[in-house]
């Protein structure tokens, strides 16, 4: 065996006590909507609502590679507003449709069933006068 080194154990490095440093709250980069974009576009395209939201999307994400986070804010807003409103309409008015369907048909089965003492009615009176 070599014991030409010393087997100490080493002592802990003395440590310097450090002023914390103001830390600087880093807001996180503005979401650019694509994927949801993309979805409304090709399943729910409202009004082309969907196709609007895209275009803002990918306008969010040019600016926020491009550095400018305020201008991709802005379009981040706007995607996120389009695809609201896009998804809104696709769910909202095909419920409301059904519905007045529903309706309709519910009215015209009790309109039916109120007209058909007039459409059985006869005209019992008319045949004796003939004889």
């Amino acid at each position: 065996m070599d014991t030409s080194y010393p087997r100490e154990d080493y002592l802990p490095a003395p440590s310097h006590k450090r002023e914390p440093s103001p830390t600087v709250l880093v807001s996180p980069p503005p979401r650019d909507h694509l994927i949801w974009s993309i979805f409304n576009t090709i399943y729910m395209n409202f009004c082309c609502l969907g196709f609007v939201a895209l275009a803002f999307s990918v306008k969010a994400r040019d600016r926020k590679v491009a550095g400018d986070v305020e201008a991709a804010r802005r379009f981040s807003s706007k995607a996120r507003c389009y695809n609201a409103l896009a998804t809104a309409g696709s769910v909202v008015l095909p419920l409301l449709l059904a519905a007045l369907v529903i309706t309709g048909v519910i009215h015209l089965s009790k309109l039916a069933q109120e007209s058909v003492g007039f459409f059985t009615y006869q005209f019992s009176g008319s045949d004796d006068e003939d004889k």
